[in-house]
Order: structure tokens, then C-alpha cells, then sequence
């Protein structure tokens, strides 16, 4: 019997350009091409909205049967939003308003090329920081991100938070251009696979899976089976690849297969 499959992937840098919408021949091979093989899912550390404009608005519920936003905190399965945590809840507002404070103090004393507005973008199951604003344009995305790889903005600020805050049990992950998220200790990606049940194979594609990016956890589950991509382009070779291979097994099979007396 075929085994039952799930193609699980990553949002930004893995089916889109970062924050941009998905490209047409990118979605076409998927919905065409391999959603008649397998069931299709997709998580990203954004909110829903954000999810929405990149791969399809409205009509994401039917692309793809399971949509996980903010990691999973926010579910729907089959066009069905299925019960969430808030960090809110977990951290306590107290704490909350401490780590938001210290962010924004940080940001105040950093001397960058330029900065936008968001700075903290508050999210169910997380809070985003971004040191030079979320409202920068994508040219200036770009150039941040080259400056951070040189200057490493992020990593730095992150150290500081986890000196400051060294009682809170969060996980600070980079991902994207411009920001880190920040949640609880095994709210990370991989919190969205406790909805996947029943499937044979989970395989995951993401770009960020090194340690200390978004996808690392999911990427190393002993659960999924992590395929690691630095573009759209390489996220759908490699789905190609992976069919060809799943097909070059199925042959296999069946010709190992006893021959039965009738």
C-alpha cells in the first residue's frame, strides 16, 4: 500500500521570496502536481494575515489542508480553526511588559543606517522584534540584512535578552530579514506537529535550519523527515526529486511482491 504523506513547508524563502507573494509557476506545481500526491501544509512564524496575502487570501483554506500560522499556535485544518494558546497567557502580563520595555529600550540606544516603524509586533502565540521596523521597504529589507550579517544586530540583541531575562523559559529565533520572534520553550515550529497525525512521512522543506533559525527544530525532529532549501526554485527540485524517488520505491515493491497461487 502507498504510504500516506504530508509535504509540510516553510512560508518565507522557502515557497516565497521573503515577504513577497508566492510566484504563479511555484503554486501551480503545487496544487497541480503535488497535491495529487500527497497532502500539503504550510507553517510560518507570521501571523494569518501576513500568510494570507502571500499564498492566496481567501482561497488559502483550499490550497493547502492544513494552514499553520505563528508556528502552529494558530491551526486550521481544513478551512477549520482548531483550539490556541496566547503567550499572554503563558509569560503573565507583568513579565510581558517587562520584556516589551527592555526591546524598546534597546532599540532607542542602537545606532542603525536607518529605522521604520514596528519595532514589536504582538502576536498569539509570540512577540516579533525587529530592530529596524517591520514598515521598511523590501530595498531596505536587503540592505539591513546585509548589514546584520556584517554587524549581527540580531544575534547581539538576542544575547542581551537572554542576560536580562534569564528566568523566562523563551526561545528567540531568527528568521527572515529584518526580525527574531520570541515564544516559550517548545512553541517553536515543531509545535505544529502534534496536528499531524496519521501520516506515514512528515517532510518538511525550510531555508532557515541551521541552529538558532526558525526552522532548525522542525528541521531536526526525529518526526519529520527535513529538507533543506535556499529558494523556491530549490524547494520545488527537490519535490521533484523526492517523487521520483518515492515512485522508484513503489516500483520496487511491487515487484517484490509474491506471486500468489490462485
Amino acid at each position: 500500500m502507498s504510504k500516506k504523506i504530508v509535504c509540510l513547508f516553510d512560508v518565507d524563502g522557502t515557497l516565497t521570496e521573503p515577504r513577497q507573494p508566492i510566484n504563479a509557476s511555484v503554486e501551480k506545481f503545487l496544487l497541480e502536481t503535488i497535491k495529487k500526491e500527497f497532502d500539503i501544509a504550510v507553517v510560518g512564524g507570521s501571523d494569518l494575515i501576513k500568510i494570507q496575502e502571500q499564498l492566496g487570501g481567501g482561497q488559502l483554506f483550499e490550497k493547502y489542508k492544513y494552514v499553520f500560522a505563528e508556528n502552529g499556535l494558530i491551526t486550521f485544518k481544513d478551512g477549520k480553526a482548531l483550539p490556541s494558546q496566547s503567550i499572554q497567557d503563558m509569560l503573565g502580563e507583568d513579565a510581558l511588559q517587562d520584556f516589551i520595555n527592555f526591546v524598546l529600550r534597546y532599540i532607542s540606544e542602537l545606532q542603525l543606517p536607518f529605522k521604520r516603524g514596528t519595532f514589536v509586533e504582538f502576536r498569539t502565540g509570540m512577540i516579533n522584534v525587529s530592530p529596524v521596523g517591520r514598515n521598511c521597504s523590501k530595498k531596505e529589507r536587503e540592505q539591513f540584512y546585509e548589514y546584520d550579517n556584517e554587524h549581527h544586530i540580531r544575534e547581539k540583541f538576542i544575547q542581551a535578552l537572554k542576560k536580562e531575562f534569564p528566568d523566562l523559559a523563551l526561545t528567540y529565533s531568527i528568521g527572515g530579514q529584518i526580525s527574531f520572534d520570541v515564544f516559550p520553550v517548545g512553541w517553536d515550529k515543531t509545535y505544529c506537529l502534534r496536528h499531524l497525525q496519521g501520516y506515514d512521512e512528515i517532510h518538511f522543506f525550510g531555508d532557515k535550519t541551521a541552529e538558532g533559525g526558525n526552522d532548525h527544530e522542525i528541521y531536526e525532529s526525529d518526526l519529520t523527515i527535513g529538507h533543506r532549501v535556499t529558494c523556491p526554485k530549490d524547494t520545488v527540485n527537490q519535490l521533484n526529486i523526492l517523487m521520483a524517488l518515492l515512485k522508484e520505491n513503489r516500483e520496487k515493491e511491487q515487484l517484490n511482491v509474491p506471486l500468489q497461487c490462485v
